[in-house]
């Protein structure tokens, strides 16, 4: 009888709902489980616009505040269908600033059954620094999160945060509050930035952008430059690209060109008003480059929830070990491959940095993930899969090297039409360690019929004879494993690396 359970979910954990009521959007999200790399499994957003006008009159607009209610009943139910064991609801700026916020939240708490947390400024802050901590290796600079009613900033060291203050920029509420004039917009954000005087410590470092309109600028950056990979996490630019676009994006000369559809109709509009936001920050900070941020508020507060050894986990070897539980025919190989290639890089005159060492295990451990596809598309499928995973923890020249080191794997070491919008993004020292993993891959995949407990009794050494630079060493329990296809492959990284390369089984 074949099981009715999913066999594509992670055992062991339950669903989470995360309810996030913003002043321009009112949100669910509900993540497969409670771990440090949480994937999601449903996501709806309602614009409700709850701090339209709450500027002027200090108070959620009403229609908005019906539109909510409905949209929470809806997440309610779609939260219990998904099973969730735990629902967690945030509301932020227009909830706690309203004078009509009090009865919305005791509206809003009978629909759901249970007590809405208000944040405060500095609370909303915490989090979004939390998501960011969450969703970059070693951050370090500031993080700003536009939201529809203000604008948080918090400096992050590490695992370290300060404290973080709230400015009432948020999109929609500059807009409003300037009476739609940009002139009026930047002369009051400059003012409120101007306040936040730590923005100074962060010259030289980076500005972590969140919040749904600040991310639409790069997603429309992405669109306008013919980006290869639209993901919208670890996206950078320079201080100067960022700048020089932010103009563009006020100036709004262009909209009606197609790459400003893929920006919704309601965001759109907010889009000038985003942007003079984040010039003034920039003008201020002075960063070396802008990282975006697809981790915030949310995220940020899941990952406080967790204990502190799994907050210590790197969230990108932990995705990429969940997809191998999820999809290779042996997740033990995969993380011997890991270990294996990480002794095998110095014979071939390879020192790793930290990152590029945490990127070498994530592309083995997800390795074998299109395994089940055709034999003509397993390439291809593993590099779609892997470049277009939710991951986090990793920059954009790090996921083009997962994916093109794994495309090498199954198809050479050599490039084609395939591989070359990704080509354009991984750096030419990470293509280079692409190409050696995928020949090391290519070589050792032919002992192992993918399965554990072979790997380790293999091994590289400096040569003997001085017809070789090195020679692959295989006990002679696996003699039989000698041929012409594993021949072929060991001289294809020969060639690759420039080293005289021979078996040696004894």
């Amino acid at each position: 009888m074949v099981s009715s359970e999913a066999q594509g979910r992670l055992p062991g954990i339950a669903p989470v709902s995360v309810i996030d009521i913003g002043s321009n959007s009112v949100r669910v999200v509900i993540y497969e489980g409670l771990t440090r790399a949480p994937t999601v499994l449903f996501n709806e957003k309602v614009l409700c616009g709850l701090g339209k006008g709450l500027g002027a009159n200090g108070r959620m607009d009403d229609e908005g505040v019906a539109r909510a209610l409905v949209a929470l009943r809806r997440f309610k139910a779609l939260s219990d269908q998904a099973k969730a064991t735990d629902i967690y609801v945030l509301a932020t700026a227009a909830a706690r600033e309203a004078s009509n916020g009090p009865d919305f939240i005791r509206n809003a708490e009978q629909i759901l059954g249970q007590e809405i947390q208000v944040l405060s400024g500095e609370e909303e802050a915490k989090y979004s620094a939390l998501g960011v901590i969450s969703g970059f290796h070693e951050v370090d600079g500031i993080a700003g999160d536009l939201g529809g009613g203000s604008l948080e900033l918090i400096d992050i060291k590490g695992h370290e945060f300060g404290r973080g203050i709230t400015l009432p920029l948020g999109g929609l509420r500059l807009s409003e509050s300037s009476g739609n004039s940009l002139t009026k917009a930047r002369a009051f954000a400059r003012k409120q930035v101007n306040t936040a005087r730590f923005l100074e410590k962060g010259e030289g470092r980076t500005f972590y952008a969140v919040g749904g309109t600040w991310r639409n600028i790069a997603k429309l950056h992405m669109e306008i430059s013919n980006y290869p990979l639209h993901m919208m996490q670890g996206y950078e630019l320079s201080l100067d690209d960022m700048q020089k676009f932010l103009e563009e994006v006020i100036a709004a000369k262009d909209s009606k060109d197609g790459a400003w559809q893929a920006v919704s109709k309601n965001r759109r509009s907010l889009l000038p008003y985003g942007a003079i936001a984040m010039q003034e920050v920039l003008s201020v900070m002075k960063p070396a480059r802008i990282a975006f941020s697809a981790q915030g508020v949310r995220e940020g507060y899941l990952y406080s929830r967790l204990p502190d050894s799994e907050r210590d986990a790197d969230p990108l070897l932990v995705a990429a070990d969940q997809l191998a539980i999820l999809r290779a025919r042996s997740p033990e190989h995969a993380r011997e491959l890991a270990d294996w290639t990480g002794r095998m890089m110095p014979f071939f005159g390879i020192t790793e940095t930290e990152e590029e060492s945490r990127y070498r295990r994530a592309a083995c451990l997800v390795a074998d993930i299109s395994w089940r596809a055709h034999p003509d598309y397993r390439g291809a499928q593993a590099m779609n899969v892997i470049a277009h995973s939710s991951f986090v923890g990793i920059s954009h020249p790090g996921r083009a090297y997962l994916a093109l080191a794994n495309y090498y794997r199954f198809e050479g070491v050599a490039d084609n039409g395939d591989t070359g919008p990704l080509a354009t993004i991984a750096t030419p020292r990470l293509l280079e360690l692409a190409k050696l993993l995928g020949g090391l891959l290519r070589v050792v995949y032919l002992f192992s019929a993918s399965m554990p407990g072979l790997v380790h009794h293999l091994t590289f050494r400096e040569a003997m004879s001085p017809d070789l630079d090195l020679e692959f060493v295989v006990p002679h329990a696996y003699a039989n494993f000698a041929g012409e296809r594993l021949d072929g492959r060991l001289q294809q990284l020969a060639k690759l690396t420039g080293k005289r390369l021979a078996f040696k089984f004894e």
